[in-house]
């Protein structure tokens, strides 16, 4: 089922939005400061392309306030946009019984990118 849930994705807009976080990344990447932004865009680009049967895990590193302070330059640059484009489409996908799968992954992917920084995403 999650196969079947991925191909329909793909075909209903999760490749368009993996590619816009993908050419993203990479414009951020050209920078060394923005090295570290470019990296969880491409964690982003990864779970928009195949987010069904993966979750989203927090853990608990060494790197402590980085995290915070990473997270906190995030939100302010881009991830408060992206997070409510999320939160939009998942919006309009729950009124539909047919969408609320896809609603509850865009769901986690507006979780995901407002902080991405500290978490990691695992196959369930």
């Amino acid at each position: 089922m999650r196969t079947l849930g991925n191909i329909i994705w793909l075909l209903f807009g999760g490749l368009i939005t993996s590619v816009e976080y993908l050419v993203s990344s990479v414009l951020m990447m050209i920078t060394i400061v923005g090295f570290p932004f470019g990296l969880q865009t491409l964690k982003l680009a990864g779970l928009a392309l195949w987010p069904f049967g993966k979750k989203v895990v927090t853990h608990e590193r060494s790197n402590g306030c980085l995290h915070i302070l990473f997270n906190v330059i995030w939100i302010l640059i881009g991830g408060i946009w992206i997070s409510l484009s999320h939160l939009i489409f998942g919006a309009l996908l729950f009124i539909t019984i047919i969408g609320i799968p896809f609603a509850k992954q865009h769901f986690k992917l507006a979780s995901l990118a407002i902080t991405p920084f500290g978490k990691d995403i695992v196959n369930k």
